[in-house]
């Protein structure tokens, strides 16, 4: 299972459309993860021409974009779950790991900056990803997409790639 990860598209500000470069991930993914910030209902109705999307919402979201604070599914027998804003950086494996005590992965954005960190044996094994942004990189060199492979309940790839300069 391919699993394309994105946040903070901000559109329409950043998010005009689908960057072609972002595009080109999207066109064979099983499923698109979006971490919040999509900010208007149409950047999912644009990604869900692509593959299924499921979506959490953002501080920045309007009222009209339709999705939960969090949430978890079980991607090919992975666990995963999704939030915003998981806050500060100090603690962060710990907390996540309170608040989604069975999840495998813990997909989230906000900051802008992409993130792949594995937790010890304290943290049972947790790892977190933040995908960055494709279109609002701040003070990243590159926008990002995350970019997963599921086999099986295994998490086979987990990868953070530049779609813009």
């Amino acid at each position: 299972m391919k699993v394309v990860v994105l946040s903070d598209t901000h559109a329409p500000r950043r998010w005009k459309s689908c960057p072609p470069r972002v595009a080109e991930h999207l066109r064979d993914a099983d499923l698109i993860l979006h971490a919040g910030d999509v900010c208007v209902p149409e950047v999912l109705e644009e990604l869900a021409g692509y593959a299924p999307v499921r979506a959490v919402r953002g501080n920045n979201d309007g009222p009209d974009v339709v999705a939960p604070e969090t949430l978890e599914l079980d991607l090919d027998g992975l666990r995963v779950a999704m939030i915003h804003d998981s806050g500060a950086a100090k603690g962060r494996l710990a907390r996540m790991r309170r608040r989604f005590p069975a999840a495998d992965l813990v997909v989230f954005g906000h900051s802008h900056i992409p993130l792949d960190e594995s937790g010890d044996d304290d943290q049972g094994g947790l790892r977190i990803f933040n995908p960055g942004s494709p279109t609002d990189r701040r003070r990243q060199p590159y926008g990002t997409v995350g970019l997963l492979r599921i086999e099986n309940g295994t998490l086979t790839e987990a990868r953070i790639v530049p779609v813009t300069g």
